[in-house]
């Protein structure tokens, strides 16, 4: 198999965001490939100002738990989900936006941040990196 990752981002969820950067990044530092296709709720968080707003996936508790668990990562030091995502961009990490998805949200490409996207595809697109990947995972 490939020395390469491919990320499903369906969630939207703060922590959920997290562990894909992560662990593309975690990849990406060690020498292999990595992109993320991000689609539904992945998709809305890759909207210009939509990063940073996803709910928490478990105990948001009407944002409280999400002010906590922010609260507790900066006292820890861990970088914001922008940076993550600046890093895996630094890095030359791809990700891709389901146009499919675009679609049936409303979402056009100027609602996404041109930055961050390297190309909008559809599931073939997907399918190619995912069958070039030793790992696939679906967040």
């Amino acid at each position: 198999m490939a020395d390469k990752v491919t990320i499903v981002a369906h969630s939207g969820d703060m922590d959920k965001l997290y562990s894909a950067l992560i662990i593309a990044n975690g990849a990406l530092s060690m020498g292999a490939e990595a992109s993320i296709c991000g689609t539904f709720g992945g998709l809305e968080r890759l909207k210009k100002g939509g990063l940073e707003k996803g709910p928490l996936s478990k105990m948001h508790m009407l944002g409280l738990g999400k002010w906590m668990i922010r609260r507790r990562m900066r006292k820890q030091n861990v970088a914001s989900l922008e940076r993550m995502i600046q890093d895996f961009k630094e890095l030359g990490g791809k990700i891709l936006a389901c146009d499919m998805t675009m679609d049936i949200m409303g979402i056009s490409a100027e609602d996404l941040r041109q930055d961050l996207i390297e190309e909008y595809c559809s599931v073939g697109t997907y399918w190619m990196e995912a069958r070039g990947s030793g790992v696939t995972l679906f967040i």
